[in-house]
């Protein structure tokens, strides 16, 4: 159980530190799914609520059994999408982005800002944190640009 609280701490800590920048959302998925888990924390657990509640006051007893699985279902919806940023945090890069994560490292290190030791096998989580900080400090066609 300390293995998934681990990956579902690690996909909150990840959407926080993933950029919210639209030029984003066409290369990677985390954009789209960190909108639907952010949309599904707010939202699903009020929704299994009235799932629960509506039998009782339409008074069909009956519907409670099914009422409860659907609740159970929708209350644990956003911690899939947790789970896949979390398991997504810590994935490897692959060699090009390996690669792309490297040359922000190197702009930003050029440029005279403070970031964390270059890792030797960076993970979505050092990538989203090097963009994170290559946004706020360059403008998005820098940032971008994979030939300077």
């Amino acid at each position: 159980m300390t293995k998934l609280a681990a990956i579902l701490k690690d996909g909150q800590r990840y959407m926080k530190a993933w950029p919210k920048e639209a030029v984003l959302s066409s290369m990677f998925p985390e954009s789209r799914v960190i909108f639907a888990t952010s949309l599904a924390i707010k939202t699903m657990p009020a929704i299994a609520v009235a799932t629960v509640t509506l039998p009782f006051i339409g008074h069909q007893d009956e519907l409670l059994p099914q009422a409860m699985m659907m609740a159970t279902v929708l209350f644990f919806m956003p911690l899939q999408g947790l789970y896949w940023l979390g398991s997504r945090a810590n994935e490897n890069l692959p060699p090009s982005l390996a690669n792309w994560y490297r040359d922000m490292h190197q702009k930003l290190s050029a440029a005279g800002e403070s970031v964390p030791k270059v890792s030797t096998r960076p993970r979505y989580f050092d990538l989203a944190s090097v963009l994170r900080q290559a946004f706020e400090r360059f403008d998005k066609g820098f940032v971008l640009d994979q030939e300077n």
